[in-house]
């Protein structure tokens, strides 16, 4: 199926690693140009490297900080003159009792999932209602369905499931549409330095994790499944499709 991405320009924060990347590389291969900024100058260098390629921009930025998310665009727009995609995939593992999290820990969380997604779809909607574009956001499973001990990140990612519920309805008149993915338990960098951690090999820390997970279907999911699925929700082939939250996690979600 041809996505009909070739020519279009598609932004992806935390896109230097893991689901990002897998992205980034997916809707490369479908021949969009690719904006990817991450905070780690390594992850940054290596995503340079996977998407030499074809037409990328890499960039250093921290998504908390309004003058990196100024530059992003800025440098997208210098570059290309357009925007056609957002996604917003910055984040990180954050939940822990709710005893055990201070209120800066709460802040860090809520800059980082919710108020960057804020920032950065301000910053883009000028290049977005352009082109009629389509904005993608990276929640969890949790949003829907939060387990204890999920906190903060479970509250901060269903505030980003109402924000983007919220943008479906307010940008649907400009025909730009807004979804998300929800993932449950998916190969990504996170786990790979987690097994690293743990001194367990890559492919029997994914086995054994699963293994005590439930998810029906038995195993993680991969990085190409997520990216095969976020590709479509940007294209064109997806153009009736805006407001939904669907679940990526292979069957383990309680919540429809």
């Amino acid at each position: 199926m041809d996505l009909e991405l070739s020519g279009r320009v598609v932004l992806v924060t935390g896109g230097t690693d893991g689901l990002g990347r897998a992205l980034a590389e997916a809707l490369a291969r479908e021949g969009a140009s690719v904006a990817v900024c991450g905070r780690d100058p390594e992850r940054v260098r290596a995503a340079e490297d996977a998407l030499r390629r074809g037409d990328a921009l890499v960039q250093q930025a921290d998504v908390t900080d309004p003058a990196d998310l100024e530059g992003f665009v800025g440098a997208a727009m210098a570059r290309w003159g357009r925007i056609d995609g957002l996604v917003h995939n910055a984040g990180r593992a954050a939940a822990g009792p709710i005893e055990s999290i201070g209120d800066d820990g709460w802040e860090s969380d809520f800059q980082l999932k919710l108020m960057a997604a804020v920032r950065l779809t301000r910053l883009a909607l000028p290049g977005l209602r352009a082109t009629r574009g389509s904005i993608l956001f990276t929640l969890a499973m949790a949003a829907k369905a939060p387990g204890g001990g999920s906190e903060p990140s479970s509250v901060n990612r269903a505030a980003g499931m109402a924000l983007m519920k919220a943008l479906s309805k307010e940008l649907a008149p400009a025909g730009i549409r807004v979804n998300a993915v929800l993932v449950g338990l998916i190969e990504s960098g996170q786990w790979v330095r987690a097994a690293a951690r743990a001194g367990t090999g890559l492919d029997e820390f994914y086995a054994r994790s699963a293994e005590g997970s439930g998810i029906p279907l038995g195993r993680f999911g991969r990085a190409e499944e997520f990216a095969d699925l976020g590709a479509f929700l940007l294209s064109a082939r997806a153009s009736y499709l805006t407001g939904a939250a669907i679940n990526l996690d292979g069957g383990l979600s309680p919540a429809v």
